[in-house]
């Protein structure tokens, strides 16, 4: 029985802290908000229980009184709660509100602070809240009180005239008549203020005016709640420091179409260049019922020369096997290695192997062509792969006198997880590109969202990792807008990013 009340930070997922992520992950229960993202509840037990209760203005899915007694009841059941909060559960979360509910039904539970939006909003914006020569001191103000409170409880002539930056929550609704009872108490109406909407992360928007101007601009420009507003000289500094709006792909929305088991690289760098990124796994990589014919050729590794990987899964499946057998890489002793490329020569490094040969072409076409010049009459190649793949590496290495042994180690399995968000990007012309790793990710993609569909959006860019991958789009009618030099997930995304800088130079 135990209930810990973590603070999930302000919605950029790195942002939450270790100890977060730490009480997360042991969690039998999670009571999570509106604000909580997807890859945060990733992070707990698969076998956990998820309950929302989300809380925005006009719609609560749970009244605050019956979410305590839901941390109660839960823990009573001997359970291990995490109720998951937006920024900091003790800043404007009523976090202080279920800490005595749980003090008073004798319901241990720890406080695991979290990062405030308060702090990190306007820091996203390029607003520091404290500078040595504009302001010392910061107070966070709710901008949304207790409508049973009698009166205000905010001296607004203090906070008028006080040197502080202040850091209004929840105040978008009001707004205007927060800016006119500052003013009214005789702060300057030409002083510096912002807002900053989703901050930290990709859908930020944020805007810099006066005091008075700060309503009007509001609503010319859309500004909604979540929003926070800040007020006072320090967003002078905003078009200097703001550094989070100027990534490359700040405001883009990328889809990424590979498999949730390699998609984690693609996300997370598109994500770092400032993407919003959708994750459109249109395979599952899907394990065997049966290893028998690969179980068999693990156990006889001594018979093969070469031992060849063509993709980071069939690295995973090979050195799975290998371990179910208690096998380790003395297993491949006078096995040579190829892998064909340097994302699958590290996950070859991860067996404690090194690969013997990497083409300098990242296809099957490079990999058959290194290893033809190396001689292949007479050698016995083993070849553990997707159950439908291309034929054209062990062709090639059979026409030039090998023996080749290509076993299925896992299968691709159509999936269409995240369909409805491409969907909604796509009709709300928020979509700018798709990219694909592979043929089968384009094949999967049309067969989900057809051609049809995509030519009404023509705004739309296509990315291909390799020419392999942009040969299958042209044969399917699609176009390749973009394409790296080298056929890797790095060098795709600098290409996308580049093509965007392109485009925004036209502009």
């Amino acid at each position: 029985m135990y209930v810990y009340l973590i603070g999930a930070g302000p919605g950029d997922p790195g942002l939450l802290t270790c100890k977060g992520r730490q009480a997360l992950s042991e969690a039998d229960v999670v009571v999570y908000d509106y604000l909580a993202s997807d890859e945060l509840l990733a992070l707990a037990r698969p076998d956990a229980e998820f309950i929302y209760v989300g809380k925005i203005a006009g719609n609560h899915a749970m009244k605050q009184g019956d979410i305590n007694r839901l941390l109660i009841a839960k823990a009573k059941e001997g359970k291990v709660v995490a109720r998951l909060k937006g920024g900091d559960p003790y800043i404007f979360g009523r976090g202080g509100e279920e800490a005595e509910e749980l003090v008073d039904a004798g319901v241990p539970f720890e406080e695991v602070p979290g990062i405030s939006s308060s702090i990190a909003g306007p820091a996203y914006a390029g607003i520091p809240l404290t500078h040595r020569a504009w302001s010392s001191s910061v107070t966070i103000i709710t901008g949304h009180e207790d409508p049973t409170k009698p009166g205000s409880v905010h001296n607004w002539d203090a906070l008028a005239r006080s040197a502080s930056t202040l850091v209004f929550l929840m105040g978008m609704k009001n707004l205007p008549d927060i800016a006119a009872k500052l003013i009214a108490s005789g702060m300057d109406k030409d002083t510096p203020a912002a807002l900053v909407h989703w901050g930290t992360t990709s859908r930020q928007r944020s805007l810099a005016s006066t005091l008075a101007d700060l309503p009007d601009a509001a609503v010319r420009e859309g500004f909604t709640n979540p929003s926070i507003i800040v007020v006072g000289d320090v967003v002078r500094l905003k078009d200097k420091l703001d550094w989070f709006e100027k990534k490359p792909l700040f405001g883009r929305t990328v889809v990424v179409t590979r498999a949730r088991e390699q998609a984690s690289e693609s996300a997370a760098l598109f994500a770092r260049k400032g993407a919003h990124v959708i994750q459109f796994p249109t395979i599952t990589i899907s394990p065997l019922r049966d290893y028998g014919e690969l179980d068999e050729a693990v156990a006889n590794l001594s018979r093969y020369g070469w031992l060849v990987f063509t993709s980071v899964n069939g690295v995973r499946f090979f050195r799975e096997r290998l371990h179910a057998l208690k096998l380790d890489a003395r297993a491949l002793h006078g096995v040579k290695v190829a892998a064909i490329g340097p994302a699958t020569a590290k996950a070859v490094e991860a067996m404690g192997v090194y690969a013997d040969l990497v083409p300098s072409s990242y296809v099957a076409e490079g990999v058959a062509e290194a290893m033809l010049k190396l001689g292949m009459k007479g050698q016995r190649v083993l070849l553990p792969r997707a159950r439908e793949a291309r034929e054209v590496l062990p062709e090639a290495l059979r026409a030039a006198g090998a023996e080749v042994d290509v076993i299925t180690a896992y299968e691709n399995v159509p999936s269409e997880e995240n369909r409805e968000e491409v969907m909604k990007a796509l009709e709300e012309g928020r979509l700018d590109c798709v990219t694909f790793g592979s043929s089968s990710t384009v094949r999967n993609f049309l067969a989900s969202i057809p051609m049809e569909t995509l030519q009404k959006h023509p705004e739309v860019r296509f990315a291909a990792i390799g020419p392999v991958t942009a040969k299958t789009m042209h044969e399917m009618g699609m176009n390749v807008d973009i394409q790296p030099e080298q056929f890797t997930i790095p060098a795709l995304v600098d290409a996308v990013c580049a093509a965007f800088a392109r485009q925004g130079a036209a502009v």
